[in-house]
């Protein structure tokens, strides 16, 4: 029989509507693979749709700012809602880099930077004001306001940091994704030997945006190189990848959605991001 305490959290955990997931194994696969979807679909809507960067941009900070009024109004977490923003705000954070790069001639070296000071600020805020940056504390407006910026900025800075090494520093995809995936691997290990879990969660999830890049990348440029500054890949068509992957997500999130075990629990309170 439970004791009065850990009902006590329970109900307590139950009344304060935290509304994202609890950080599971299905939380990093769909991540990677709304990562990825977000890399090609960015580039399928502008190249393959001839929507062009401008067009595209507007398209999808439409359908994002759509997304997150109904996150936002929700009263608890719903798997659904929740990993179509998520998608959303990975189309936006690349087009964001995407813009600055190539309408307005900005160098990656500096959105990786100014991304990344824009990230330092937003953590520094959000700590001084509700004084934790735990994703399982998720249950107020305004830290739910600090969560998505964030996420807007790691993606943002994941596609600029990612770019930079893969093609500026000529790494390539293949490279990329082994070097993103190793570091990833790396802070895996850090943390089981007790390094802070928040640290590390927000460190692997600016990570897996460049590894989720590298791998749409490797998927879909052409086998043979068609421009300066790209590498081959191969070659499979974008549309048939964002099917794919959109595929795979939306059967997770429907599992996620019956099953509800990533659903913070009492038990699941003390997963990586608390």
């Amino acid at each position: 029989m439970p004791s009065s305490t850990s009902s006590n959290r329970g109900a307590l955990l139950t009344d304060l509507h935290i509304k994202v997931p609890a950080v599971t194994a299905f939380f990093w696969i769909i991540k990677v693979l709304a990562t990825t979807v977000g890399e090609t679909f960015a580039d399928y809507l502008n190249s393959n749709l001839n929507l062009g960067l401008t067009n595209t941009s507007l398209v999808i900070t439409g359908l994002t700012a759509a997304a997150l009024i109904a996150q936002f109004r929700s009263q608890k977490y719903v798997a659904g809602i929740y990993w179509l923003v998520v998608i959303l705000i990975s189309v936006a954070g690349t087009l964001i880099t995407d813009n600055l790069t190539d309408n307005f001639g900005v160098a990656l070296q500096t959105t990786t930077i100014v991304f990344s000071i824009c990230l330092a600020i937003t953590f520094f805020a959000w700590h001084r004001s509700e004084g934790t940056l735990s994703i399982h504390s998720i249950r107020t407006t305004r830290r739910e306001a600090f969560y998505w910026l964030t996420i807007l900025f790691t993606f943002a800075l994941g596609t600029a940091a990612g770019d930079l090494v893969n093609e500026k520093y000529a790494v390539g995809y293949t490279n990329g994704l082994l070097l993103f995936g190793g570091l990833i691997a790396a802070l895996t290990i850090a943390y089981k030997f007790g390094l802070n879990s928040v640290l590390i969660f927000w460190a692997v999830y600016v990570l897996t945006r460049p590894l989720g890049a590298s791998l749409g990348d490797l998927l879909t440029q052409p086998v043979h190189v068609v421009e300066d500054g790209a590498f081959p890949g191969l070659g499979i068509a974008k549309y048939l990848v964002n099917g794919v992957f959109a595929v795979l997500i939306v059967g997770l999130v429907s599992y996620l959605s019956i099953s509800k075990i990533d659903q913070i629990t009492p038990e699941k309170f003390g997963d990586a991001g608390e």
